[in-house]
């Protein structure tokens, strides 16, 4: 299974969602899921793979929250919660998000 953290350096909430997703696989049951970390250092970058702001997490290729649409821009990601916009998705959510994709895809 690859897991993808897609960031920019400037954004304070990378290593905390890699944390979180980390810890969401092994709530649900699925441990020793490696998080590889990629830098997005220029728009190039960012057009390049399925970025929609920092952090953004990657599950076999696809945004695990889809966003409306694809951004090259260098910008910091807000996720919509239930206590109002935060710079990470919920443990709940990633664990949600993660059950979702792999149900309607197991061999993800």
């Amino acid at each position: 299974m690859k897991v993808q953290v897609l960031y920019i350096e400037e954004c304070p909430n990378w290593q905390e969602v890699g944390a979180l997703t980390k810890h969401a696989f092994e709530t649900i049951g699925i441990d020793d899921v490696p998080i590889e970390y990629v830098a997005i250092r220029t728009e190039a970058d960012a057009g390049a793979v399925p970025f929609a702001g920092s952090p953004t997490i990657v599950l076999e290729g696809k945004d695990l929250f889809p966003p409306d649409g694809h951004t090259r821009a260098l910008a910091c990601r807000v996720y919509p919660t239930e206590h109002g916009l935060a710079g990470t998705p919920t443990q709940a959510q990633l664990e949600e998000a993660i059950r979702l994709r792999i149900s309607s895809n197991p061999s993800a």
